[in-house]
């Protein structure tokens, strides 16, 4: 089989990230996830936690929620008055995305990948999504925060991801329409959304599973 790429969106709590290395595991690729700040910061020389610092994470401006920096995939700006702003680290990660992406076939988690890479011929896009109440209880299973506060909490992260992605896409991080897939892992459970992905790939890529 030919290389492929499979990125995953999803809503805080919903188990996106749980999925994505289940079907990585299965399909015997990469997974990336905060393993592209490591590789980030080896192409730049920047401290890695730097990156950590400005990882999906957005300035609390105005300016920064209504504007927009779409990455059109030019080369990396040369941004002389901060050698290390968010704009230039995201070039960064969408330069690595897109060198791997060259090499092999890996499941990446969020990093705004549907969108950097959505010109590759043999991407899967999906979003996981769960409802707001069972995405509360599935945080509070692993977590010391009070009910009130895990909500709140779980808020203000999606809403983080949300103006991350605008800014970076001109795109709604939720709309259906930016992804091959939609999944609400509540209704069907983390290992039928595998399946249900590995199912729809056989489909899309119109090849036999591995």
């Amino acid at each position: 089989m030919e290389n492929f790429i499979i990125t995953i969106a999803r809503g805080y709590g919903s188990g996106g990230r749980t999925i994505g290395m289940k079907l990585a595991q299965e399909l015997g690729i990469s997974y990336y996830d905060r393993e592209l700040l490591r590789l980030a910061s080896h192409e730049s020389g920047i401290n890695e936690a730097l990156f950590a610092g400005a990882d999906e994470k957005l300035k609390n401006t105005l300016l920064f929620k209504i504007a927009k920096n779409v990455y059109t995939g030019e080369d990396i700006p040369a941004d002389t008055d901060d050698v290390i702003s968010n704009d230039r680290l995201f070039h960064y990660q969408a330069k690595v995305l897109k060198e791997l992406a060259e090499k092999e076939s890996f499941v990446v988690i969020g990093r705004c990948a549907d969108f950097i890479l959505r010109d590759y011929p043999r991407l899967l896009r999906v979003y996981v999504h769960a409802p707001f109440e069972d995405c509360v209880v599935s945080e509070a299973s692993r977590s010391s925060l009070t009910l009130p506060e895990i909500e709140k909490f779980i808020r203000a992260t999606d809403k983080h991801r949300a103006e991350y992605y605008r800014y970076y896409t001109g795109r709604e991080w939720n709309d259906a329409r930016n992804y091959d897939l939609c999944l609400n892992s509540s209704a069907i459970g983390k290992e039928r959304c595998v399946a249900v992905i590995r199912d729809y790939m056989k489909l899309k890529f119109d090849e036999t599973d591995k």
